[in-house]
């Protein structure tokens, strides 16, 4: 197969394959922008491999970056752009089912090929838009199949997380595990336990938020390999009912875990344990703390003026954008009207600080400030006070806060 015209983003980069092949050596675009490509997806990254050894990667461009030397990869800097060209590879044994033991760069592309995980990710494209395609990947795309290339058994051990990897793109793309494939995924999916929650954790949020979600969330379960991931081995019924909730896609990680959360039947006071087991930043974390209170309030009625206010605009929208899954149309207009009419929107707003109350007060300073300042806020955010000076100090005088 080849394709008639090369995205913009190859044309750029095709003096770099032509300086190699003038030295002499092989270069072509590899890896997952290639099947991007062929599936008509926008591309991201444009990785080249060649035959050419790293020095002597060096030695034809002026300006690299040593990123990942030992694994054979260097990053040219060329005409504003950067490219990771790696030498073609062959690996060794897997100790830790994630890592070779060791790296031996070789000059043959079908060598390098060998060791891809899928055969739709297992394609190179030459600069005049001819494909190599050594393990009928081309069939597979036409077919929407995803089969490990040569023995899945070999690859799954090699790297225990190319079994998520591989049901993520069930999740993105919508293909279906090819039976071999699946089976040993299944018979194989203890090793997750060797990958660290890091690495899970991409995937396993790029699942989510595939457009096939359902799909790819009943195929991690019926591996089992949600068994082996944070805090879900006894939720396997919970995720499948996940599984049957609208097929929307999600926007955004902190909706996906906010979703998976409320589907999981966690207490507030569960999600922080729950996203540290998952290594999520303390941002992160914070975030769907938020969405996940917000949810709870709107299943029941439209938020209140101060869940509004202690969400924040963007969360109150994140929040009402997750109520499809639950039969109601998000009423996003409604949501951003209201928190727009809500009097202040953060506490620098308000019309009194601590400063201000000290003044009119003859307490010394202490937590009955912030405890004053608060109530002056809820009154205010709720609609019941003013917010002018005054009349918010004549409000805490009168409820016995000064």
């Amino acid at each position: 197969m080849k394709l008639k015209q090369l995205p913009r983003e190859y044309q750029k980069a095709i003096p770099v394959l032509n300086k190699l092949e003038q030295a002499g050596f092989e270069a072509y675009f590899v890896g997952g922008s290639v099947r991007d490509i062929l599936l008509d997806q926008p591309i991201h990254d444009v990785d080249i491999a060649t035959s050419a050894f790293p020095e002597e990667i060096k030695q034809l461009f002026p300006k690299t970056i040593d990123i990942g030397i030992e694994h054979g990869t260097v990053l040219v800097l060329a005409e504003e752009e950067q490219y990771e060209i790696t030498t073609f590879r062959t690996e060794s044994t897997y100790q830790d089912y994630r890592r070779p033991d060791h790296v031996e760069f070789v000059r043959s592309l079908e060598e390098d090929l060998k060791r891809r995980d899928f055969t739709i990710n297992a394609f190179a494209l030459k600069e005049d838009g001819q494909i190599i395609d050594l393990f009928d990947g081309l069939a597979d795309l036409e077919n929407q199949i995803l089969r490990a290339v040569g023995d899945p058994q070999e690859r799954f051990h090699e790297d225990a997380l190319r079994m998520m990897r591989g049901i993520r793109f069930v999740s993105q793309i919508g293909f279906t595990l090819e039976q071999e494939t699946a089976a040993a995924i299944q018979a194989n999916h203890s090793l997750l336990g060797k990958i660290s929650v890091e690495r899970i954790n991409v995937e396993f949020i790029k699942m989510l938020l595939g457009k096939e979600r359902s799909t790819g969330l009943r195929t991690f379960v019926e591996t089992q390999c949600y068994i082996y991931c944070p805090g879900l081995r006894d939720y396997g019924e919970a995720l499948l009912r996940f599984a049957d909730l609208p097929d929307e896609p999600l926007q955004t990680e902190s909706q996906a875990w906010a979703l998976l959360i409320d589907q999981l039947g966690l207490q507030e006071s569960e999600i922080r344990p729950f996203l540290k087991e998952w290594k999520c930043s303390n941002q992160m974390i914070r975030e769907v703390q938020m969405i996940v209170h917000g949810l709870i309030q709107r299943k029941r009625q439209m938020l209140e003026p101060m869940v509004l206010y202690c969400l924040g605009k963007e969360n109150a929208l994140k929040t009402e954008e997750l109520m499809i899954y639950f039969g109601e149309t998000p009423q996003l207009e409604q949501v951003a009207k209201c928190y727009d009419q809500l009097p202040i929107t953060s506490m620098r707003e308000l019309a009194i600080d601590g400063k201000k109350l000290l003044s009119v007060s003859d307490k010394k300073p202490g937590k009955w400030v912030s405890d004053a300042l608060q109530a002056a806020e809820r009154a205010v955010v709720e609609g019941n006070l003013a917010n002018e000076a005054s009349a918010l100090v004549d409000y805490l005088q009168q409820n016995n806060h000064l």
